[in-house]
């Protein structure tokens, strides 16, 4: 994927904070053209986003995507629920893994790459507090280095 183009749209750094990603996947999503005209003009919002598997589909929900301005009658709902496009074997083991393991599904990315839009789909664990100050601590001491680096090689 290294070679093609990605245009990002929408990040879920909050996704990142709050959990453990171990596996991503990357997903199509079915949607109509005013959200495709939308999204083209960077607007999407994921940060509040989770993704569910029912009866064999998998789902986005709460992924917002606000109104086209020039769509008329055909704009929909923002927050209505989308298809994601998978194969089921992929879903099938996604499926075993949540109920198994106390895993959970949540959006990390929305992009284009050739042209369609794709939802990168990450297989989650939650983080306990004193994992996400581990990593607050973590960036800190890296900023710093960054930081004292910088300031030696100008000096």
């Amino acid at each position: 994927m290294s070679n093609e183009a990605k245009k990002l749209i929408a990040n879920n750094k909050k996704a990142y904070h709050d959990f453990f990603i171990e596996e991503t996947y990357e997903c199509g999503i079915c949607l109509v053209g005013t959200e495709v005209k939308s999204l083209r003009q960077g607007r999407c919002s994921i940060k509040e986003a989770y993704v569910r598997i029912e009866n064999g589909e998998i789902n986005i929900l709460q992924m917002h995507i606000p109104p086209y301005e020039k769509g008329n009658i055909f704009n929909r709902d923002p927050l209505r629920p989308r298809k994601l496009l998978m194969h089921k074997s992929e879903i099938n083991k996604l499926l075993g893994k949540i109920k198994e393991q106390g895993y959970t599904l949540v959006p990390t990315e929305v992009y284009f790459t050739k042209g369609k839009v794709k939802v990168m789909v990450g297989l989650a664990k939650g983080k306990k507090l004193y994992d996400k100050r581990a990593d607050i601590a973590k960036k800190d001491q890296k900023r710093e280095a960054q930081r004292d680096f910088k300031v030696r090689n100008l000096g």
